[in-house]
């Protein structure tokens, strides 16, 4: 609203300048009074137009416009020079010319700008640690601040305004599931920023016309150049098909799993009965499910379990295996049945 009142106190002052000075000797009212609400009006228009465009987009068009007024200038100085053009002509050329060169120069310049490196160019040698959006989703996760503790992400951290309002919905919520969530997201938060390794604020930059949270998110890492840090699959798709680079809790998880191949053998704790006949199924410290067979019996012990295949899924990776006639197994085995019947 306040930008509103200073937009129409700039009309009011250029429309009463107008009527004032009375530019190209026009009546003060109301040749010069229009003139003035109607040049006014375009500026503010202008100004509403290049407010959408990103910082990259603004840096082009401004280059591209100053290489296209010093172009004119230089083809001006050549025109003035020669004399088979009379004057009235060679005014027009160089006006057209100067308003040629600085078109095309702004839009190649808009076109392009988003080719610039606009962190090398400002940032200087921190150039190359840009910055990072954490969304919703990825702090109530809360691994995110694990990982920053132990140095892989850099560069500054943001946690816009619209998604702390979300965190305090969901900490808000009536269900005790959500409140709990929210609730921790909001500790996860304040952790990270209590963190002095690691440079993080909130920002308050906000668009009133964007509904989504999530369209939010893209739209703010389009203006600031930064990538978004999250767990949401959509979220994800949707910022690379518009043009944002994400990175994804959950890839960078399954990708740091140890590598298991058939053959291999490892020791495992069968924790529960599987969905097949006699099967156990055991869990790795990264969470990983190891579906083992013939180890109904094992449930709730130690085992040496063999590899037979490893299945990838989008929710991650799932090992099967079956128990191993390993001489340690057996002899666990034994035991267990002689203290029961005992």
């Amino acid at each position: 609203m306040g930008q509103w009142v200073l937009r129409a106190l700039f009309v009011l002052i250029l429309a009463a300048t107008s009527y004032y000075f009375r530019p190209f000797a026009l009546p003060a009212v109301p040749h010069a009074l229009i003139l003035g609400c109607v040049l006014a009006a375009a500026i503010v228009v202008f100004e509403l137009c290049v407010r959408r465009l990103t910082l990259k987009t603004l840096v082009g068009a401004a280059i591209g416009s100053i290489a296209g007024i010093l172009g004119a200038s230089l083809i001006s100085l050549v025109l003035s020079r020669m004399t088979f053009f009379d004057s009235p002509s060679a005014t027009f050329l160089q006006i057209l010319i100067l308003a040629f060169m600085t078109y095309v120069g702004l839009i190649l310049g808009v076109a392009k700008g988003e080719l610039l490196s606009l962190e090398e160019f400002l940032g200087g040698g921190d150039g190359k640690k840009i910055t990072k959006i954490l969304d919703t989703s990825v702090i109530i996760d809360g691994r995110v601040c694990d990982i920053i503790e132990t140095g892989f992400l850099e560069g500054q951290i943001l946690v816009p305004e619209f998604v702390l309002r979300e965190l305090q919905l969901v900490a808000d919520s009536a269900d005790s599931i959500k409140r709990n969530r929210g609730r921790r997201g909001l500790d996860i938060l304040q952790k990270i920023q209590k963190n002095t390794t690691i440079d993080s604020k909130i920002v308050e930059m906000d668009f009133p016309e964007i509904r989504e949270v999530d369209m939010k998110l893209i739209e703010l890492a389009r203006r600031t150049g930064a990538k978004i840090v999250t767990n949401d699959f959509n979220l994800n798709k949707v910022a690379q098909l518009r043009g944002v680079e994400v990175l994804n809790i959950n890839e960078l998880a399954n990708a740091i799993k140890p590598v298991v191949l058939p053959g291999e053998s490892m020791r495992v704790f069968i924790l529960k009965e599987g969905k097949e006949y006699n099967q156990g199924v055991a869990y790795l410290d990264d969470g990983t499910m190891v579906v083992v067979d013939n180890a109904r019996k094992m449930i709730g012990k130690t085992v040496d379990v063999l590899v037979t295949s490893v299945l990838q899924t989008t929710a991650g990776k799932m090992i099967f295996g079956k128990f191993a006639e390993h001489p340690d197994n057996r002899v666990e085995f034994d035991r267990d049945r002689l203290h029961s019947q005992m």
